[in-house]
């Protein structure tokens, strides 16, 4: 019924990416979404072209030829929402700019036109009998992006999982300007990450709060992969998913029975998530699966959508902690090194679900660039890092020395907080910094490396 459309608006990647001019915005969407015969197609181009942005965020392997064939940035200007390793590396030569945000919002942001969009290209499933091209594994913001762009341009992939959805996981033949049948890569996949001993114990501390029927989020790492395992291991029951990102820390629940989300409020029954990242076996457990549910993410990350589920569990990973509980999860100093993601979304949701808990995670300490030992736990932020969750919000911070409650604390109770879970040979200096910035009290007691 629509082949003859289809046939129509089939290119070939260089005759398709001749629509890109000079001064052009072009969106490539996210993750395993980031079209591969395109971007080859658009660098050859690079001499015709002069101030092109490209917009995307966590590039995965093969990497974009566009980004890395003009170091000058004259041709082409990579724009990031979000890094993953490949973004920070660019970002460290001057490549590559980085758009901060609250991951629910972006949709909107292309709603009300805050951001430009000439052309958005992107990869997807082929085209099913009705029509319809499918988001795959990367469904995030991307019917949004699509509905306002000047132009759309799909690259064709036989081994994007077909995922049921929501909303916003597919786009129409007649939404669509152009076609290209791409090379039909395989999927990046994440190798598995293995959980460091800190990592362990600070699973350990989250298990301690997790119960029946809770709702989970996880984060990326060897600590959700970890978590993931010890739940299946602690036989816990009738657990829920709902998530941006589905990593194979669900697939182990589920295989060990624990996550059937009868229990859930909404979407019961169902995996919810806005993309996934992980391995083939877990892209293959999510294609055509009646249990996963992809859906746009201003319903998966909205806090008043993870308000309405109680118990949420939130577990992500952060990178230091200050006394008054400000938290930065993105950056080492002025060196942008990932994004805010989701991270802000389920902290927030999280405090207003009925019996919600989010936990930001840290092993207690780091190796600097001297290769010394230094605490994660600071009097104030390191000049230059961005505060990715405010004092007001921040509820567990966790260590592998314990879990430190922020909310609803005074400032001397969270400086005393955190310094219980610091590492035992830093305590004393932190004490002393305290001290000076009055927030220690000669009554508390703790134990220090005396």
């Amino acid at each position: 019924m629509f082949a003859e459309e289809y046939r129509k608006k089939l290119r070939t990647p260089e005759a398709a990416v001749q629509v890109v001019k000079s001064g052009d915005w072009v969106d490539y969407g996210y993750f395993n979404g980031q079209p591969k015969a395109l971007d080859k197609a658009l660098a050859k181009r690079k001499d015709e072209l002069r101030g092109v942005h490209i917009r995307a965020a966590i590039s995965l392997p093969p990497f974009s030829e566009v980004a890395q064939c003009d170091p000058t940035r004259e041709h082409f200007q990579w724009d990031s929402w979000h890094f993953g390793a490949f973004d920070a590396k660019l970002a460290d030569t001057g490549r590559v700019s980085y758009s901060p945000l609250l991951y629910h919002e972006v949709p909107e942001y292309y709603r009300r036109r805050n951001v430009e969009i000439d052309v958005a290209m992107l990869r997807v499933t082929p085209m099913d009998r009705f029509g319809y091209f499918n988001f795959g594994i990367n469904t995030s913001h991307l019917e949004a992006l699509c509905q306002n762009a000047k132009i759309v341009i799909l690259e064709e992939n036989e081994n994007m999982p077909y995922v049921y959805g929501h909303y916003g996981q597919h786009i129409h033949i007649s939404e669509v300007d152009l076609v290209v049948r791409g090379e039909n890569e395989l999927m990046a996949s994440v190798p598995a990450i293995e959980a460091t001993e800190a990592e362990k114990k600070i699973a350990d501390y989250i298990l301690e709060d997790i119960h029946d029927g809770c709702c989970i989020q996880l984060g990326i790492g060897g600590l959700p992969n970890y978590l993931g395992k010890e739940i299946a291991l602690a036989g816990l029951r009738d657990l829920g998913a709902h998530t941006e990102m589905l990593a194979d820390a669900y697939f182990d629940m589920w295989k060990a029975g624990c996550m059937s989300g009868k229990r859930k409020e909404l979407d019961r029954g169902k995996m919810v998530c806005a993309f996934a990242l992980g391995s083939p076996e877990l892209y293959d457990f999510m294609t055509r699966n009646p249990m996963v549910m992809a859906s746009a993410v201003d319903y998966t990350n909205h806090p008043q959508t993870i308000a309405r589920l109680s118990n949420i569990r939130s577990i992500n990973p952060c990178l230091e902690v200050d006394f008054y509980g400000q938290v930065a999860s993105e950056m080492q100093g002025f060196r942008q090194i990932t994004g805010t993601g989701g991270q802000w979304d389920f902290v927030y949701g999280s405090y207003h679900s009925p019996g919600g808990m989010s936990f930001l995670c840290m092993p207690s300490t780091y190796r600097d660039a001297e290769g010394s030992l230094q605490s994660k736990i600071k009097p104030l932020l390191t000049t230059g890092a961005a505060c990715t969750v405010s004092r007001q919000l921040s509820q567990y911070i966790v260590t592998e020395y314990g879990k430190a409650l922020m909310k609803c604390q005074s400032i001397w109770k969270r400086t005393e907080n955190l310094i219980e879970i610091a590492h035992p040979q830093f305590r004393d200096d932190l004490i002393k910094e305290a001290e000076k910035m009055g927030f220690w009290k000669p009554s508390f007691k703790l134990e220090t490396s005396n």
